[in-house]
């Protein structure tokens, strides 16, 4: 968020181009069987892994049935789905599929022999790729896979087939046993099962739907509701299918009623531009309506990037000729508190850009913001780090665990500033989407190199602070497409957009699509929804009927459009604007709106 607008950087990938070998294949034998499970993609993606969360099953187009593949190349991911199929050694095997869609790879790899592909540099419409191998004498599994390439568009594949002798798959496993639950917080509940002799991962339902898989004898479900009962089970899976569902077993997550920070249930969070002016006007915090809960003052910016040394330099009166004195200033603060209002300062936004390179800034920053907070008597900070203040090192791949500079002693300031003020200090965030939802894709320079090193640079100090954050408001606003969790790319304008963002943080992801490295869910009383509150303050306005609807979706279930949320959250926190002064600007229309769905 800048004076004017906000810019979110945005990246794109080189396009290549390869070349390919295709290989005839040979007459099926009449007791040859198809190996290929949900080759239709009539079952979506069940027995398919596509990476990076890149493919999704769609309606239209297909070319038989009622499904079909379609699976999105972006950045170093050339979107590739697979499965993996038993077979025999020493033995013919046929490959063939439909594909549409420039550059489309088919083909199978641990042959045994030689591994064997087949593409089409251009198919508008449906065309058959065939291909054919023969087994190694010890080959006992085949993995088949289709794929796009690099910088292309999306593709389709339908009817895949495998034509050849079955292999032996022998029985499903054992259903599970000993399933337990372990620690409960209001959105999320721990399980954990006794291991299956022969099985190759565990698949987790709640209240009878599958929700999730494991490799291992845990898992934690995320993104419930607080002060729900949901009812989970277990099963093991192999090669040769899945078991039947262990007994059940029932838990209710706890309350989720947060940090003692004294918000109301439902709040209405706005930037106030009291360091600068512009189209908007100047707004005396005095005469900030109370519909407003957390007023943000922006910006308080360092002296350089790299010193650490904070800086809130109020509006001069050559720029804002209607600012108050600091007396006034300072009295404003304490009336809103007074009022139950918390009043924080802002450190960033699109001019201020922080870079923490080392202890000395690290330990500078502390000092700096805690001269603003004790000199104007705030109730805490918010995080508006953009552009470069967060960038990934290239060996920086978990974001568990980070040791990227920046964003290590970032964490370490804020816990050291929470742990001075103690639990009723106020931490918000608000990180632009490509920080954190895009994540969900990349994450960091890649297994590969080459992506930008600021994709999801967010989610470790979110992971880090998750129990000393009070909001999380991300904006939903200046973003390019980002790919939700139905692996469709949504885009700014509509209800739509808000809706798959927050389900995102409210149910939790895997990190650059690895099922293992999984972002936790959010409580909901720590998420509120970042809009722009006009035209005039950023790209990605909604008129008010679509903030409604949003609400609607998130809390409620109703008006949700396509998207299919993955829970209800009526304890949802509420909305986050830029800002107070483009809002007063537009006669108040966002906050009339908060006010008329909230009360």
């Amino acid at each position: 968020m800048d004076r004017t607008r906000p810019v979110l950087a945005v990246f794109a990938a080189a396009a290549l181009a390869v070349s390919g070998i295709t290989a005839l294949s040979s007459a099926a034998r009449a007791a040859d069987a198809d190996l290929a499970k949900n080759g239709g993609f009539e079952a979506g993606l069940d027995s398919w892994t596509c990476s990076a969360n890149s493919g999704t099953a769609v309606k239209s187009p297909v070319h038989g049935g009622s499904s079909a593949l379609q699976a999105t190349p972006a950045g170093n991911d050339y979107a590739q789905c697979a499965q993996t199929v038993t077979v025999q050694p020493n033995s013919q095997y046929s490959l063939a599929g439909y594909v549409r869609g420039s550059y489309v790879y088919l083909g199978a790899s641990g042959t045994g022999t030689t591994d064997v592909s087949t593409w089409t540099q251009s198919a508008p419409d449906w065309q058959q790729l065939t291909t054919g191998f023969r087994t190694g004498p010890s080959t006992t599994k085949v993995t088949l896979y289709t794929h796009g390439w690099y910088g292309t568009g999306a593709y389709y594949a339908d009817d895949i087939s495998l034509t050849g002798p079955a292999g032996t798959v022998g029985q499903p496993p054992a259903t599970p046993t000993g399933l337990a639950a372990g620690t409960v917080t209001s959105s999320s509940v721990a399980l954990s099962w006794s291991a299956v002799t022969g099985a190759t991962g565990y698949a987790i339902y709640r209240d009878g739907a599958k929700v999730q898989t494991a490799s291992g004898t845990s898992a934690t479900v995320s993104g419930l509701s607080a002060a729900t009962s949901y009812s989970f089970q277990v099963s093991a899976v192999n090669d040769a299918g899945e078991s039947a569902k262990s007994t059940a077993v029932t838990a209710k997550t706890s309350t989720g009623s947060g940090p003692g920070t004294g918000l109301p249930t439902h709040a209405l969070v706005g930037y106030l531009h009291a360091s600068f002016a512009n189209g908007s006007g100047y707004t005396r915090l005095a005469d900030v309506p109370d519909s407003w809960d957390v007023i943000d003052l922006a910006f308080g910016e360092p002296t350089s990037a790299t010193s650490g040394d904070i800086r809130f330099n109020r509006c001069p009166v050559s720029e804002c000729p209607n600012v108050e004195s600091d007396a006034d200033f300072k009295a404003a603060v304490k009336a809103k508190q007074a009022a139950g209002k918390k009043v924080l300062i802002s450190i960033g936004g699109a001019n201020g850009q922080v870079q923490l390179t080392t202890t000395a800034a690290r330990d500078t920053f502390v000092s700096s913001v805690s001269n603003i907070i004790d000199t104007y008597g705030l109730d805490g900070l918010d995080i508006d780090f953009e552009g470069h203040s967060l960038s990934l090192d290239t060996n920086d791949t978990n974001f568990k665990s980070p040791t990227t500079p920046v964003v290590v002693n970032l964490i370490s300031a804020l816990k050291t500033l929470k742990a001075k003020y103690g639990a009723k200090f106020v931490l918000s965030m608000a990180p632009e989407t490509f920080f954190v939802q895009m994540g969900y894709q990349f994450y960091g320079t890649g297994k590969f190199g080459g992506q930008d090193p600021r994709c999801g640079a967010y989610l470790p100090v979110i992971y880090a602070l998750r129990d000393d954050l009070t909001l999380l408001h991300v904006q939903d606003y200046n973003s390019g497409p980002i790919m939700g969790l139905d692996n469709q790319y949504h885009t700014m304008g509509g209800a739509d957009f808000h809706i798959a963002m927050t389900d995102m943080l409210l149910t939790g992801f895997p990190v650059a699509g690895d099922t293992n490295n999984m972002f936790p869910a959010l409580r909901p009383d720590q998420i509120a929804i970042g809009m722009p509150a006009s035209v005039n303050a950023g790209n990605g306005y909604v008129a008010p009927a679509e903030v409604t609807k949003t609400l609607d979706c998130l809390t409620r279930k109703v008006s949700c459009g396509s998207y299919a949320t993955h829970g209800t959250w009526p304890a949802l926190r509420g909305l986050m604007t830029w800002s107070v002064n483009w809002d007063r600007y537009s006669n108040w229309e966002f906050q009339k709106t908060f006010d008329g769905y909230f009360g």
